[in-house]
C-alpha cells in the first residue's frame, strides 16, 4: 500500500513538472526611437563685464571710477632742465609728452586724469604752441605759467581752455611759488588749486557724450600685447641732445624706468622713479619760428614715422593727425592702428634731424658699452 502511494505521488509530481517547463510566452519587443546626436553650437565668448561703478580710462585703458573717467583731464607744462628737477607729481601723470624747446632742452607736458587730489605739481613752465596741439587731442584743460609770443593767438581761441599763471584771476588761488627754488622754476599748483582754477574760469569738466578717446587699448585684462617680431629694446634712447635720456625695461614689473642727465628721474613727492608701460617715439619735422630767435615749430599734422615700444620690444610705426583737435593715430607696417598695453605712456617727439640718434639696445650692458 505504501509503495502504491509513492508511485501515485511521483506521477503527480512528474505531471506538474512538465506543466511548469512549458514554453514561456514571448514578450513583444518594443523598438526604442534612436536619438540623433546634434552638435550644439559653440557658446559665444562672454563680453567682459564692466565692474560696477567703473569705466576704462581714456588715458591708460585701465578700470577707474566712472566719474573720473568721464571728466576731462588736465595737461600741465613741466620744466625739465637740471635746475627744474626733480619734478613734483610726475609719477601721477597718465601720459607724458616730451619735446625739444629752444636750445635743445626738452620740456614735458604731464596729462592727469585724476587731478583733484594731487599733492603738488612743480615746476610749472610756459607754453609752446605745439604742446597745445597735443593737449587738444585729449580734450584736456591746459595749465601753464606764461607762454612764448607765438602761442598767444592760439591760447585766445574759444576751443582752448587754458589756465595761465599770468592770469590775474588765478593768482594766489591756483598757482604759488616755492621758496626753496629760484624763479622761474618754482611755480607749482595742487589738486585743490586746479579745481579752484577750473571753477574760476567756468570751464566744462566733463567730456562730450560723443567723445571716444585717443588711444586704442588692449581690453583683455588677462593678456598683454607682445611685439614678438619686434626689435629687442631692453634700453631705449630717444635721441635728445642735452638731457640725453634713456629708458630701461624692468622685466619684473613690465615697466620702462626713466633716466636722464646720468641718473634716475624721480618724483620729489614720493621719491619714486618715473616708470611707464608704453613708449612712443614720434619723429617730427620742424623749423624755426623766426631767424631772430630760437623758438621751434613742430609739424604736428604733417605725419611721419616713429616707433612703439612695450614689454622689451620695439616696432616701426607711421603716424598721422587729421586736424588740430584730432588725435594722432599710430599704424603698424600693415596699416593697422596699433593697440597699446594698458598703463601709462610716454611720448617722445623727436626732431627728424636727430632721428639717427634714436637707438635700441638688447641689454643694459650693451647700452653701457656704446
Amino acid at each position: 500500500m505504501k509503495k502504491a502511494f509513492v508511485w501515485v505521488m511521483m506521477g503527480i509530481l512528474a505531471v506538474s513538472m512538465l506543466a511548469g517547463c512549458g514554453k514561456k510566452e514571448t514578450e513583444p519587443v518594443i523598438s526604442q526611437p534612436v536619438e540623433e546626436s546634434v552638435a550644439e553650437p559653440e557658446p559665444e565668448p562672454e563680453e567682459p563685464k564692466t565692474p560696477e561703478g567703473m569705466a576704462r580710462s581714456y588715458l591708460t585703458g585701465e578700470w577707474i571710477d566712472e566719474n573720473i573717467a568721464a571728466q576731462r583731464p588736465v595737461a600741465v607744462m613741466l620744466g625739465n632742465t637740471k635746475i627744474a628737477t626733480p619734478q613734483y607729481g610726475i609719477t601721477d601723470a597718465d601720459v607724458i609728452y616730451e619735446s625739444a624747446v629752444e636750445g635743445q632742452e626738452t620740456r614735458l607736458m604731464g596729462i592727469f586724469q585724476d587731478y583733484a587730489n594731487l599733492e603738488k605739481v612743480m615746476s610749472i613752465r610756459s607754453c609752446r604752441h605745439y604742446y597745445v596741439h597735443w593737449a587738444l587731442e585729449f580734450d584736456a584743460i591746459y595749465a601753464h605759467y606764461g607762454q612764448a609770443k607765438y602761442a598767444v593767438e592760439l591760447l585766445s581761441q574759444d576751443y582752448v581752455n587754458n589756465l595761465s599763471g599770468l592770469d590775474g584771476s588765478l593768482e594766489g588761488t591756483m598757482y604759488k611759488r616755492d621758496s626753496g627754488r629760484k624763479a622761474p622754476h618754482n611755480a607749482y599748483t595742487t589738486g585743490e588749486g586746479i579745481v579752484a582754477g577750473i571753477q574760476t574760469k567756468g570751464y566744462e569738466t566733463k567730456h562730450a557724450s560723443d567723445y571716444t578717446g585717443h588711444y586704442k587699448f588692449n581690453e583683455d585684462d588677462s593678456t598683454q600685447i607682445e611685439l614678438t617680431n619686434g626689435q629687442d629694446a631692453a634700453v631705449i634712447a630717444p635721441g635728445y641732445l642735452v638731457n640725453k635720456p634713456w629708458f630701461v625695461y624692468d622685466s619684473e614689473t613690465g615697466l620702462y624706468k626713466r633716466f636722464q642727465n646720468g641718473e634716475a628721474q624721480t618724483d620729489d613727492n614720493n621719491g619714486e622713479q618715473v616708470a611707464v608701460k608704453n613708449v612712443i617715439i614720434q619723429i617730427c619735422g620742424w623749423s624755426r619760428m623766426s631767424n631772430d630767435d630760437e623758438y621751434l615749430d613742430m609739424e604736428t599734422m604733417a605725419g611721419g614715422n616713429g616707433c612703439y615700444i612695450t614689454n622689451g620690444k620695439a616696432i616701426s610705426v607711421t603716424w598721422s593727425k587729421d586736424s588740430l583737435q584730432a588725435p594722432t593715430r599710430y599704424f603698424d607696417a600693415d596699416g593697422n592702428e596699433i593697440t597699446l598695453n594698458q598703463g601709462k605712456t610716454w611720448v617722445c617727439v623727436t626732431e627728424d634731424t636727430y632721428a639717427d640718434k634714436i637707438a635700441f639696445y638688447a641689454s643694459e650692458e650693451e647700452h653701457a658699452d656704446r
